[in-house]
């Protein structure tokens, strides 16, 4: 097995169609990192880092120092026999690994048997009569699960625009995301005034603080919603420690450990019966390929958020996977993630 022979680390500022909007705040250009991996055969595997900031207040500068000092621990190693950054950097560092040696054996980054995926499409915080705009719109282009994104302006708010979106697109499966900007009270309160005008999501994603297990757990039992844990579920040890409160969904984001974490987090869940949901943070077509790829390899999400490629204003990678309405089409990816930076150097050598 050849040796890591250098990473290089580069900065990616890709502008989106508009403000991605979460409870914690919005991001108007995604200030991503692109780690290209080369190794000793000359074999070269690309990873994305997609900081958010808003999310879990990393950043693209934190990402790019950590990627540089992890090259003293990687580059001559066969494997990253040691968790050497965390977050976003480890996730781009796993990714171009596993990407080159996938192209190495002509094979997908995690050899899928199924070639398709379904995923929703968010709506981002934002004006209200925007959101039954895009609702409107996205239905129009073939999606037919929304996720709305709530939280931090109370329950009032929270109400008026799952109901601005629930105008524009009546038939939608509505999933609903506090990012951790609400209280259970509020999250419950907001669930039933949604019951009495005819609205049922399918799904609460995060509604309260990360911390607030109880709360999460409140909600679960007296919401009459299914839950998802997100922000609490930022590592392995988080969701040991959520396994009790099942039923409960697992967003699994590779971007907030890495792929080797995100196989344990999968296998322990499916395990312990908790339901499953693969996701990202505002990541381009590179890191979505991959999630993907793992997605339709581990199997069992119930759940597909992988739809922030639709908001770049352009792509700044070539190929990956091919996106048909809300499916999203694993067919054209042969080796590796499938993907490239516009302009890159040849893969191989």
């Amino acid at each position: 097995m050849t040796a890591i022979r250098a990473l290089r680390a580069t900065p990616l500022d890709a502008s989106l169609r508009r403000a991605f909007g979460i409870a914690g705040g919005a991001q108007e250009i995604a200030r991503n990192v692109v780690l290209e991996l080369e190794l000793e055969d000359g074999t070269i595997g690309y990873g994305e880092a997609a900081p958010f900031p808003a999310f879990n207040g990393e950043t693209q500068e934190a990402t790019l120092a950590a990627l540089e000092e992890a090259k003293r621990t990687v580059v001559g190693q066969r494997e990253i026999v040691e968790r050497c950054a965390i977050g976003a950097a480890q996730c781009a560092l796993e990714m171009a690994l596993r990407d080159a040696r996938a192209r190495q054996r002509g094979e997908p980054i995690f050899p899928h048997g199924d070639r398709q995926l379904r995923t929703d499409v968010t709506i981002p915080i934002g004006p209200l009569d925007e959101c039954t705009a895009d609702a409107r719109a996205w239905m129009e282009r073939g999606f037919t699960r929304l996720k709305v994104k709530i939280g931090g302006a109370g329950v009032e708010d929270a109400l008026l625009r799952v109901l601005a979106v629930h105008r524009g697109a009546p038939n939608a499966e509505l999933m609903l995301d506090g990012n951790a900007g609400m209280t259970a009270k509020d999250a419950i309160a907001l669930v039933r005034q949604l019951a009495s005008r005819g609205v049922t999501p399918i799904l609460f994603e995060q509604p309260v603080a990360k911390e607030d297990l109880a709360g999460l757990a409140e909600v679960a039992r007296t919401s009459g919603v299914l839950v998802a844990a997100d922000e609490s579920a930022a590592s392995l040890a988080d969701v040991e420690r959520l396994a009790p409160l099942r039923p409960l969904v697992i967003n699994i984001k590779p971007m907030k450990y890495g792929f080797d974490e995100a196989i344990a987090i999968h296998r322990f869940a499916r395990a312990n019966g908790l339901g499953l949901m693969i996701g990202g943070m505002v990541e381009g077509k590179m890191s979505m390929s991959a999630s993907a790829c793992f997605a339709a390899a581990l199997g069992g999400f119930d759940y597909v958020d992988l739809d922030t490629p639709l908001f770049f204003a352009s792509d700044p990678f070539e190929g990956g996977f091919a996106q048909r309405g809300e499916v999203i089409d694993l067919s054209p990816i042969r080796a590796g993630h499938g993907t490239t930076p516009r302009g890159s150097r040849t893969l191989t050598q």
